[in-house]
């Protein structure tokens, strides 16, 4: 029986018997070698998965034992065929994705090419991420946009591929071309979502920065890829507040020398009336669409540019706690991830309506504005929902039927302390999972959520990192949850805990390492041509074999065996 330990700031632990394994994510644990481990396989699950939960990952482990006529009776035989055959597993859910492309891959990955080397992913293949992210296009809902003024929108995915039409005829018209660079700055709002795929759609590049992050920090991440657009608003709603976002504009573009045009979103209509000719080349985002618009009013079709499967679409920042914010980015592979965590893992699928406060500037925003593609409902709330009242929060997830909701740990402690909790007016029927995360979910968060909030679901943490966009250790839809584990770890996800020297341990302290080659890995650093900086940043440690992502560095997470 091997254990995995994540210790300091989080502790997961992964024991192995016939038929489970579990990661324990708890911040009191005994790790001495004399521990009680009998006790450990002893205790009893909080929730069991019933029949209806677990749809898409169950039709796709039957798939991989028909196919290559292996045995899967549970969720680890197919995580260890995954680790067996990553070149298999990453075909086999681009097929089962369904993803849209116009010429075929002609491999899926090198596995004998180094680590550090970022080996690429699906060459030869030509796609499109707008043309995936709008597949559906029928009169199903696609956005809900909320907030904290208690207005609710709902815009179906013909809508969305209508409204995104406009946005990318208008950046046409302005000259936008492939590999051009748009930024963004701003809320959880619809806004960004349109933008961000009008801008896929042409081939250009993306990335954002948190909206209340600093006028520095805003040039630290945009400096580095002198872009042509900035994409930004006038306010911005947070925890009560109304923030105004016009002096620091003016300030951030003054930085930018490269920019073009400023297209200004208005939080609310009457701001049109502000002044904004102090900031060079400004617009307001009504007047910037109409470009978009021919002499009599009509819209030119979307033309989604076949990229290959390598080109830049996003860049995502780190924090910058230990120099400049490293600029990586990311290609189509990243969309395959967020498929197996969220379809997958997470059993996501057509109906489900997912919520997520992230703005622009977080990883998870690139995530779960991608649940598109499998035709989820996506709930872009802008503010914070949960101390509006004691009850709001649980108004809404009835109101608008929400599946799946992301609650970072320490808000759920302060719902906790608050005593935010649902009343009997509240049914939370459509409510299955409840995910957490971004600090230690407690093992007393277990017994408030089962308690107070609701008994029949999935309450668990999961774990990933800015690097990935994806998740390393999991829920899964298939398998029971205890207190204080986190139930799986990704699929095709191999980690290791290693020595100073890269040696696998036993027993002992070390870090957490990924050893093997997934698609939603960065392509790069932004500039960094030769993979200099790269491979200093992240491989110098232990050189060619093993990845130390950032979160193992900045959180100083060590693990024991």
């Amino acid at each position: 029986m091997n254990f995995f330990r994540l210790v300091k700031r989080h502790l997961v632990g992964l024991s192995q018997g016939q038929n489970s394994r579990h990661l324990t994510l708890n911040d009191r644990f005994d790790l001495s070698s004399k521990m009680d481990r009998t006790k450990f396989e002893e205790r009893k699950p909080l929730w069991k998965p019933n029949e209806t939960y677990g749809t898409v990952i169950k039709k796709f482990k039957k798939r991989i034992a028909e196919k290559y006529n292996v045995q899967t009776e549970n969720y680890w035989d197919l995580y260890d065929w995954s680790l067996d055959h990553i070149p298999e597993l990453w075909a086999e859910i681009w097929d089962y994705s369904g993803i849209i492309y116009s010429k075929p891959y002609d491999k899926v990955v090198d596995l004998s090419a180094p680590l550090e080397k970022l080996p690429r992913w699906f060459e030869g293949a030509k796609l499109n991420l707008a043309e995936n992210l709008l597949k559906y296009r029928d009169d199903r809902v696609a956005l809900i946009i909320a907030g904290e003024d208690r207005e609710t929108e709902k815009m179906t995915f013909f809508q969305l591929y209508k409204e995104v039409e406009l946005y990318a005829a208008a950046f046409r018209k302005f000259g936008l071309k492939k590999e051009d660079h748009v930024v963004c700055q701003m809320s959880n709002r619809k806004e960004a979502v349109l933008a961000m795929i009008a801008v896929m759609s042409i081939g250009a590049i993306w990335s954002g920065a948190l909206p209340l992050i600093g006028t520095e920090a805003v040039l630290n991440r945009f400096k580095q890829v002198e872009p042509r657009i900035f994409l930004t608003i006038d306010t911005v709603r947070n925890d009560g507040k109304n923030i105004e976002m016009l002096p620091k504009i003016k300030e951030i573009v003054k930085g930018l020398p490269s920019l073009e045009k400023v297209i200004i979103v208005s939080a609310k209509g009457e701001s049109y009336s502000q002044d904004i000719s102090e900031i060079e080349n400004s617009c307001f985002l009504n007047e910037f669409l109409e470009l978009g618009r021919e002499k009599d009013g009509s819209i030119p079709p979307i033309q989604f540019e076949q990229v290959s499967s390598d080109h830049p679409l996003f860049i995502n920042y780190t924090s910058g706690t230990t120099g400049l914010p490293k600029p990586l980015f990311h290609g189509i592979g990243y969309l395959l991830a967020v498929f197996r965590d969220f379809s997958m893992h997470f059993d996501a699928h057509r109906g489900s309506v997912y919520f997520s406060m992230s703005p622009v500037g977080w990883a998870t925003w690139n995530c779960f504005t991608s649940l598109l593609f499998a035709g989820i409902s996506v709930v872009l709330y802008e503010g914070v929902p949960f101390f509006i009242s004691p009850t709001y929060f649980w108004d809404l997830v009835d109101e608008l039927k929400m599946t799946h909701v992301f609650i970072p740990a320490s808000i759920i402690d302060e719902l906790q302390k608050r005593e935010y909790i649902p009343t009997k007016s509240h049914s939370l029927k459509s409510l299955k999972v409840l995910m957490s995360g971004g600090s230690v979910v407690k093992s007393q968060l277990y017994d408030f959520v089962y308690s107070s909030i609701k008994k029949d679901i999935a309450f668990t943490s999961v774990f990933g990192s800015t690097e990935f966009l994806g998740s390393c250790f999991v829920f899964d839809s298939t398998l029971p949850i205890y207190k204080g584990e986190i139930p799986a770890i990704s699929l095709g996800v191999n980690v290791e805990v290693v020595d100073e020297t890269g040696n696998p341990l036993d027993g002992e302290v070390g870090e957490l390492v990924v050893t093997k080659p997934m698609p939603n890995l960065p392509l790069g650093l932004w500039k960094d041509k030769d993979g200099a900086l790269l491979c200093e940043k992240y491989f110098s440690k232990y050189p060619g074999t093993k990845m130390v992502p950032t979160f193992v560095f900045n959180q100083k997470l060590l693990m024991k065996l």
